[in-house]
């Protein structure tokens, strides 16, 4: 594969009337968001860390899609001790009760619930006698049965067990539920190597369903990001192979859209890229990614402007086709990140890219 690539890059960085800010502390780091959109297609949950992963979680609302944000809610006491990047889920069990869960990774892996659409929560606790980095990096719905769910994370060896030490090799885990998300079975590592360090998972399932992409993070920075496939929900995974330099970044996130096509958005680590550090995102079809295609375009959502601090992005798509996708990053020189979303529609940017405004 190419170190670079020759796709079309269209530019929002400066259209700032796409551009909430979600949150916003003099001299606070603010980082790493996840966001959960609810059934009703207009309230969105959002969670993040005091600190770079690690720090108290910040939880925030928002009724209207992500236009405005409520002030910071209260949390559960043990939310100010999470070691980690929060994740939030939507999970439903056999029954159809509707939850959300969270989870705080390291050692141990941590998980609160709310049982009434995220106005109120438990405490944060553990999971198992297990734990990871980026904890749950993705979270999705199985068709081997009602509540069922597969989850995905990686660790170096320092956080799988409490007396864990870094290791050469880095490890791909992953670990189910049958009860709608509130357990979660002993993981079960199913990549490791030394050569390229594969992690922060993000999912994408194939158009009709059937196949599970898996896109991946290459830490060792020595190659371009990597993808796994499965056809039997999970039971086995496919080689990992390298994607084209159109797809390579951190911490990938992404939905499909009512044409078929994928959004997903990353901090861009192309080894060549007139974008590198900055967030992004690469739109195409599931084939491409298949096929090792670069696909159709990419996007530069904002420039970040300290190394490549940013995008642990949320992704979500409104009932109208708006894309909102929010994270953190360095958007003012000299300034300590904060959380932004950025709202766009795909016609927006097909227009954009025929060369219109």
């Amino acid at each position: 594969m190419t170190r670079g690539y020759t796709l079309p890059v269209i530019d929002l960085a400066q259209e700032s009337h796409r551009q909430v800010v979600v949150d916003r502390e003099a001299g606070q780091y603010l980082g790493h968001p996840t966001t959960c959109l609810l059934e009703d297609g207009q309230t969105m949950l959002c969670v993040y860390p005091k600190g770079h992963g690690r720090g108290a979680i910040v939880y925030k609302r928002s009724t209207d899609g992500g236009k405005t944000w409520s002030e910071r809610l209260p949390t559960p006491d043990s939310w100010a001790t999470s070691q980690e990047v929060p994740t939030l889920h939507r999970v439903i069990d056999a029954e159809g009760k509707k939850r959300i869960i969270m989870w705080s990774g390291l050692y141990p892996a941590r998980l609160a619930v709310s049982d009434d659409d995220g106005m109120n929560w438990s405490e944060l606790e553990p999971a198992g006698d297990w734990g990871g980095i980026v904890v749950m990096g993705c979270l999705v719905p199985l068709k081997t049965g009602p509540g069922h769910y597969l989850a995905m994370f990686h660790d170096d060896g320092r956080f799988f067990t409490e007396q864990g030490q870094r290791d050469p090799t880095m490890t791909l885990y992953q670990t189910f539920s049958q009860n709608g998300g509130l357990s979660w079975s002993y993981p079960k590592a199913i990549y490791s190597s030394s050569e390229v360090h594969l992690c922060e998972p993000g999912l994408i399932r194939s158009p009709d369903g059937s196949e599970m992409a898996v896109l991946l993070r290459e830490n060792r920075r020595k190659r371009n990001a990597h993808v796994i496939f499965s056809h039997d929900e999970a039971k086995s995974w496919s080689e990992p192979r390298e994607l084209p330099a159109s797809l390579t970044g951190d911490r990938h996130t992404g939905v499909q859209m009512p044409d078929g096509r994928l959004f997903i958005s990353f901090r861009d680590t192309t080894h060549e890229s007139s974008t590198k550090g900055d967030w992004v995102a690469w739109v195409g079809t599931y084939e491409d990614i298949k096929e090792g295609k670069e696909g159709q375009y990419r996007v530069r959502l904002m420039d970040n402007t300290k190394a490549a601090d940013c995008a642990y992005p949320g992704v979500e798509l409104l009932p109208d086709g708006t894309l909102v996708t929010t994270t953190y990053g360095h958007w003012e020189e000299g300034e300590s990140p904060y959380i932004v979303s950025v709202r766009l529609k795909l016609e927006e940017l097909d227009q954009k890219a025929k060369g219109g405004q």
